[in-house]
């Protein structure tokens, strides 16, 4: 994105670091020292430039539905504010709050402001040097917390329903931080990410080998080798060479010879076994021609009743149809029915146009509301 001539005048040599959309030709620029909101030509203002200083010693914000507001508080100076889309809030929040910080000295001039989070009160920047920590209302002030990952030791979570807690230990204390769980994996990716990049490893595996304390592993290593030792003389009592009982026996018949393995997994009967058969049920035997009679006999008198049944429905139709019905002088009753439901259909249908009329009339007052809204954002 091209920076517009009007905003190059105001850069006094400075580099721009971050530039964020805000709708249209609107764009939020910031440089090291300063955030510069940029206001293209419209219906409601001509172009022009905001101009807001880092130099502050803390941020608000206020979010409403349509348009937020960040507020930059100078201490005896006053404050200054500037709006930007809901939408875009936390977008343009973060190069600015990135700047504050770099501007009161809480990070350095070659770190890097990776990721911001606020949850509630709770505001949370990743850095390629560090993790910050801030409970209040505001943003940022100078009642902060820091953890440098050149003393951070073990990275870890303990899940919860609602909310969970990312736990960094550092210079051999745990600190917790409290984030809702829905978004606590991400943000623990953030930090493992940040912090594997500033030891220069690939996985937490290999940091963690890399702060591990060496004489602690190398006890570690010592008590696993005795381990090991005593686990193989315990695995193998019978060292002396004697070869272990075999744990599938041979089958001995009644004489004591060994009955050959084919035998064992034939399914046929053995030489001199007595056949076995079922024994026959108790009671008379069944007839298959008796239970065949039967059944002929019962179908047969099912489809003589059926076809009874047919022909007097075909007689009664008949004589409706001759009764002379249709020459009787009344109306159908399916004639009633369909015109019960045109009358539904078109109250349906009125109702649902009146609905559309409501819905017309507010969707102009929102667009009346919005350019009342624009012109004062502006």
């Amino acid at each position: 994105m091209s920076v517009p001539g009007i905003v190059q005048s105001r850069l006094d040599g400075e580099q721009v670091a971050a530039q964020v959309p805000l709708g249209g030709e609107d764009v939020l620029f910031v440089t090291p020292s300063r955030t510069l909101i940029y206001r293209a030509d419209g219906l409601l203002s001509d172009e022009s430039v905001e101009e807001y200083s880092h130099d502050a010693e803390r941020i608000e914000i206020s979010d409403g539905r349509r348009k937020a507001a960040v507020q930059l508080d100078f201490g005896i100076d006053g404050t200054e504010k500037f709006k930007v889309p809901s939408s875009r809030l936390y977008e343009a929040l973060h190069p600015v709050l990135a700047g504050v910080l770099n501007a009161a000295g809480v990070t350095g001039p070659d770190e890097t402001v990776t990721q911001t989070y606020q949850f509630s009160e709770l505001t949370l920047v990743i850095t390629s040097d560090r993790v910050v920590k801030h409970v209040g209302a505001a943003v940022w002030d100078e009642d902060y917390e820091e953890f440098r990952f050149e003393d951070v030791t073990r990275l870890d979570v303990e899940e919860g329903n609602v909310s969970s807690q990312i736990i960094i230990e550092s210079a051999g204390r745990p600190q917790r931080i409290k984030t809702p769980s829905d978004q606590t994996r991400e943000v623990r990716e953030r930090i493992e990410r940040a912090l594997l990049d500033y030891h220069g490893v690939s996985s937490y595996e290999e940091f963690a080998r890399e702060v591990r304390d060496p004489e602690t592993e190398s006890d570690a290593e010592t008590e696993g080798e005795v381990e090991s030792a005593s686990g193989d003389d315990r695995a193998d009592p019978l060292a002396g060479g004697v070869d272990p009982i075999e744990a599938n026996p041979p089958e001995l018949d009644d004489d004591g010879a060994i009955i050959d393995d084919d035998a064992g997994v034939t399914t046929g009967e053995r030489p001199g076994d007595e056949p076995t058969t079922d024994p026959t049920p108790s009671g008379e035997p069944v007839s298959a021609e008796a239970d065949s009679d039967d059944a002929v006999a019962h179908a047969n008198e099912t489809e003589s009743a059926t076809a009874d049944a047919s022909v007097d429905t075909d007689g009664w139709s008949e004589e409706t149809t001759a009764s002379g019905f249709a020459d009787s002088g009344f109306e159908p009753a399916s004639s009633e029915l369909e015109a019960d439901d045109t009358d539904v259909r078109l109250e349906a249908l009125t109702e649902a146009v009146e609905r559309q009329n409501e819905l017309l009339a507010a969707q102009q007052r929102t667009l009346e509301q919005l350019v009342e809204e624009l012109s004062r954002g502006r």
